[in-house]
C-alpha cells in the first residue's frame, strides 16, 4: 500500500490593527511578510474596540471594515476577517490567535504579521505568552532601525518558547494620524491610502471634525 501523501500545512499571516484608517504601509508590509514567508493568504483583522485607543475616539468598526475591504480588493493573497468586529468587548490579540487556530486544520501555521515597536511593548499586552502557542510573530522594521532593543526583547521571549521573525520592508513613511490630521486640513491623502479608500473617506465625511 502506497504511503499517505502528508496534508498541505497552510501558512497564513495575521495582520490585526485598528486601521483608521488602512493605508499604503500597511498594505506594503502585508505584501512584504506574504512574499517573504511564503504565505498562502494574508488575513486583514481590523480591531471591534482597541483597547489600546482609549485617548481619542475611534471612527465605527463598520467604517473601518468597509476601508479595509476596499483596500485589500485587488489582491487574491489578501482576506478580511471580522472575527473581531463580530465579537463584543475589547480586541486582544491573545483571543483572536486562539479563535483562528480553533477554527483552522491544526497544521496550519500562522504568523501575527506587527511592528517592531509593537514587540516592544508585547510584554504589556493581554497574555503575551499564550500568543506564541497559536502563532508565531513577525516583526516588520524599516531600514535603519536601531535593532538593539529588539534584539532584547526578541532573546526574552525566545527564553519563554515565543517564535519572533525580523522582516525588513522598504521605507514608507506614513501613518493613519497623518492621514487623519489630512483630512481634518482639507488637504490630498492622494498616494497615502489606497483611491477607494480616500474616495470613502471624503463620500463618507470621516475624520473632517
Amino acid at each position: 500500500m502506497a504511503a499517505e501523501e502528508p496534508a498541505q500545512v497552510s501558512r497564513i499571516g495575521v495582520m490585526g490593527g485598528t486601521f483608521d484608517p488602512i493605508h499604503l504601509g500597511h498594505l506594503i508590509a502585508a505584501e512584504s511578510v506574504r512574499d517573504g514567508f511564503h504565505l498562502h493568504r494574508v488575513l486583514f483583522v481590523p480591531a471591534g474596540t482597541p483597547p489600546h485607543k482609549t485617548e481619542r475616539r475611534v471612527a465605527p468598526a463598520e467604517h473601518r471594515l468597509a476601508m479595509v475591504r476596499l483596500a485589500v480588493a485587488g489582491n487574491p493573497g489578501f482576506e478580511v476577517s471580522t472575527i473581531e468586529t463580530d465579537r463584543p468587548g475589547a480586541s486582544y490579540t491573545v483571543d483572536t490567535v486562539r479563535s483562528l487556530r480553533r477554527e483552522m486544520p491544526p497544521q496550519t501555521k500562522l504568523y501575527f504579521i506587527t511592528g517592531a515597536d509593537a514587540v516592544l511593548e508585547i510584554l504589556t499586552w493581554k497574555d503575551p505568552f499564550e500568543i506564541f502557542r497559536h502563532c508565531d510573530l513577525v516583526a516588520v522594521t524599516r531600514p535603519g532601525y536601531d535593532a538593539a532593543a529588539l534584539d532584547r526583547m526578541v532573546g526574552t521571549l525566545a527564553g519563554s518558547g515565543g517564535a519572533v521573525h525580523r522582516l525588513v520592508i522598504p521605507e514608507v513613511s506614513i501613518s493613519s494620524s497623518e492621514v487623519r490630521e489630512r483630512v481634518r486640513e482639507g488637504r490630498s491623502i492622494r498616494y497615502l491610502v489606497p483611491d477607494a479608500v480616500g474616495e470613502y473617506i471624503w463620500r463618507t465625511g470621516l475624520y473632517q471634525d
